[in-house]
């Protein structure tokens, strides 16, 4: 395979991959939650871990009534990690699902409207001023609860942006954010969209070790145009 040429992506090349990857998987209705509450606990579940132990642990913490900040408080620790045991890292989950609870009690009177009502470049540094809230997990909190327009970063944009041959200085987490913030118009339905279509591919197309045959912007990506030569 041919090394992967490097190039520094515009508007038109963020626009046209949002545009293919729409056109080949449609809407993906992120993010899957029917409450700010359900948002910001799977969001804290989800951290190295497979979406699909976060929803059998949303549905223990649903069948065991801890449903509410008001139940997270009252709930022993100890109580909370073994409800989202099948989240892994269960302990660390719970002292930061109970911290989030307080913070937001002592804060906000326990509203996450009231929390949102915070402008976005306050309410990022906000967020990541609590433990155990790193970038990705703030940004998935603003952009899919408080609906304001940041983009998230993953593991699987980075992957996808490395094929497809853009470079992204610094290639960190804040890197990437800045390049698809300054290229793309604030729309925090597009970059909700845009993201949980690129989780999407690299989940079933774009894995680690990537099936470029059935890629449907293979021609539009240098791994994909090396594949087939």
């Amino acid at each position: 395979m041919k090394p992967i040429r490097k190039q520094h992506p515009g508007t038109a090349d963020l626009q046209r991959l949002f545009d293919r990857l729409l056109a080949a998987y449609g809407p993906q209705h992120w993010w899957p939650a029917e409450s700010d509450f359900e948002m910001i606990v799977g969001a804290i579940l989800t951290q190295n871990t497979a979406w699909r132990n976060v929803e059998t642990a949303l549905d223990k913490m649903k069948l065991e009534q801890i449903w509410s900040w008001d139940a997270v408080l009252e709930v022993p620790v100890e109580t909370l990690a073994e409800v989202i045991r099948p989240s892994g890292y269960f302990n660390q989950k719970a002292r930061k699902i109970k911290l989030f609870a307080y913070f937001l009690d002592r804060e906000f009177e326990r509203s996450t409207d009231s929390l949102f009502q915070v402008p976005l470049p306050d309410l990022r540094d906000l967020l990541l001023a609590q433990w155990g809230i790193g970038p990705e997990t703030a940004d998935d909190i603003i952009l899919y609860a408080a609906k304001k327009p940041v983009f998230v970063i993953d593991n699987y944009t980075r992957r996808l942006t490395t094929r497809l041959g853009w470079e992204v200085l610094p290639p960190d987490y804040e890197g990437h954010r800045a390049m698809f913030e300054s290229l793309l118009r604030p729309n925090a339905e597009m970059y909700g969209e845009y993201h949980a279509l690129i989780d999407h591919h690299c989940n079933g197309t774009c894995t680690k070790t990537p099936k470029c045959g059935d890629c449907p912007i293979a021609d539009i990506c240098e791994m994909g145009r090396a594949f087939k030569g």
